[in-house]
């Protein structure tokens, strides 16, 4: 299980405090350059390059221990040693949405599950798309392990991280995560 500390959403009026900018930083990886934020001591969000873009690509880094920490933890799961994040973080979302990151939080290293075993454990398995699209949502993938959700046939369905579907392949291998090309039927 990751063992990310949840920090509570900001005050209203203090989310875009221009006082005090987002700390930011920028790694190279195996699926592009990644970008990490955080703000008010929790990481609050995590993009891969997609088109060799990121979203903050304008402006400069801005490390703080925290993010040094983020930084060495997520080289560290691409490096091979690291399984689980122990950072603290704040995610901004619905409450079905942090329902369902909170479940993907229980998807162990090299596992996986499907969407509507997800929606199972939230209480109503027939919740494949709306757990689809909280799974889209996701600020945080890697740290919030969004690529391990599967098709219910063991199908790679989609992904918007990165490189799209290339890229969550690339992190199911990474993790030895069997899965199927698209969603085929298992015989």
């Amino acid at each position: 299980m990751t063992a990310l500390v949840l920090v509570p959403p900001l005050p209203p009026g203090r989310a875009g405090d221009d006082d005090d900018p987002p700390g930011l930083v920028r790694l190279d990886s195996p699926v592009g350059r990644i970008e990490i934020v955080s703000r008010h001591f929790a990481v609050e969000s995590l993009a891969i390059e997609r088109g060799g873009m990121l979203p903050h690509d304008d402006q400069p880094e801005r490390p703080d221990s925290l993010l040094d920490a983020a930084r060495r933890q997520v080289e560290g799961y691409f490096g091979g040693v690291r399984t689980r994040f122990d950072l603290p973080f704040r995610l901004v979302g619905s409450s079905f949405q942090r329902s369902v990151w909170a479940g993907l939080l229980e998807v162990e290293w090299g596992r996986a599950t499907t969407y509507g075993r997800l929606g199972g454990v939230l209480g109503n398995p027939r919740a494949g798309r709306a757990v689809g699209g909280a799974v889209a949502a996701n600020p945080l993938p890697l740290l919030v392990p969004c690529h391990r959700v599967l098709g219910r046939t063991g199908g790679v369905t989609g992904y918007t991280v990165g490189a799209g579907v290339e890229t969550k392949k690339w992190l199911l291998r990474h993790e030895g995560i069997a899965f199927r090309d698209g969603p085929v039927p298992i015989d």
